[in-house]
């Protein structure tokens, strides 16, 4: 029986990075709203999962 593939990355590092920048700008629209906390969260995962 063949080993399975390896697994890819979904998303490059290049994808993280333009993400974790379209959070913050919209953490800016939404910063008095209550679901700002959860932006502020993912936000941060994105850096981590980037590397920064």
């Amino acid at each position: 029986m063949p080993e399975p593939s390896r697994a890819r990355a979904v998303l490059s590092t290049e994808d993280l990075t333009l993400l974790r920048e379209a959070v913050l700008h919209y953490l800016e629209v939404i910063k008095d709203k209550p679901e700002s906390v959860k932006f502020a969260q993912l936000y941060h995962r994105l850096g981590s999962a980037g590397g920064k």
